[in-house]
């Protein structure tokens, strides 16, 4: 069983720096990939499951209509309260605290169920996708994305530096490669995988409006401290970064799976 991680603060101040991150286009041409194979029709019933900030959510609200249902779910009350006031004006839309180890819905309760960098910190992946099978009607579909931290590629001038704020960043993560075996757990918990997308992110150059600038300080806020990285560490890992100049690139692989509820149910060895 993996090592429970120490987990990102999700107070006031860490969901408005998240919102920013999430508005970014980066984000937002990754949510729009997300919406697009989720496909969510008017009337259906959408679970969202780590809402987070609501942006997603209050698209699937739209798709489905007031004569469907949007329900998001996080731990987070600051990130709840923020998805709320986000999607007031949609009355067709309710967001709930709670994990993805327990759902707190009925059998059957959804057609869809769609979660975004969630169960890479969930200790039982296998549980909390036999809670997902559990929550959707029959033949019901799951969109599922997380990222393999090692696609990650930064200039950084300072490596053996970089490499040690990374260590310790993974140390908020349970299973920081965790699309490598998500196709496997989804079948065994009883779905069959019918998708499979890569979503890339990709800045050739520092801007602040991108998803690297703003994830430079999430890390490095989360680090400092860890691993014997002192601030003067991570703020010369900060400057180092944002010092590229026409020399500055990111990437980090996404990777989403879309995957249907079968008939049998979960397999014996699940």
């Amino acid at each position: 069983m993996p090592d429970q991680p120490t987990l990102l603060p999700f107070g006031d101040d860490a969901a408005r720096r998240i919102q920013r991150v999430y508005s970014t286009p980066d984000v937002v041409g990754q949510r729009d990939r997300v919406l697009a194979l989720l496909d969510a029709s008017p009337g259906e019933r959408v679970l969202d499951v780590g809402s987070g900030p609501g942006f997603l959510l209050a698209s699937i609200a739209d798709a489905v209509g007031p004569g469907g249902s949007a329900h998001g779910l996080d731990p987070s009350p600051a990130m709840n309260a923020v998805a709320a006031a986000h999607c007031a004006d949609r009355d067709w839309v309710s967001v709930d605290e709670g994990g993805a180890e327990a759902l707190p819905y009925a059998d059957g309760a959804f057609d869809a169920v769609v979660s975004t960098q969630v169960y890479e910190y969930v200790t039982d992946v296998l549980a909390a996708f036999g809670e997902v099978r559990r929550v959707l009607r029959p033949g019901g579909r799951v969109v599922v994305l997380d990222t393999d931290w090692d696609s990650v590629v930064w200039h950084a001038a300072d490596r053996d530096l970089h490499l040690r704020v990374m260590a310790a960043w993974e140390e908020h993560l349970v299973h920081p490669r965790l699309p490598r075996v998500l196709p496997g757990l989804l079948e065994r918990a009883g779905f069959r995988v019918v998708d499979r997308v890569l979503i890339p992110l990709f800045n050739p150059r520092y801007d602040d409006e991108t998803y690297s600038a703003g994830t430079i300080d999430v890390i490095g806020d989360y680090v400092t401290g860890r691993q014997g990285l002192t601030e003067q560490d991570v703020t010369r890992w900060r400057q180092d970064l944002r010092s590229r100049g026409t020399d500055y690139l990111f990437t980090v692989n996404r990777y989403c799976f879309v995957a249907v509820a079968t008939d049998d149910g979960p397999s014996p060895d699940g």
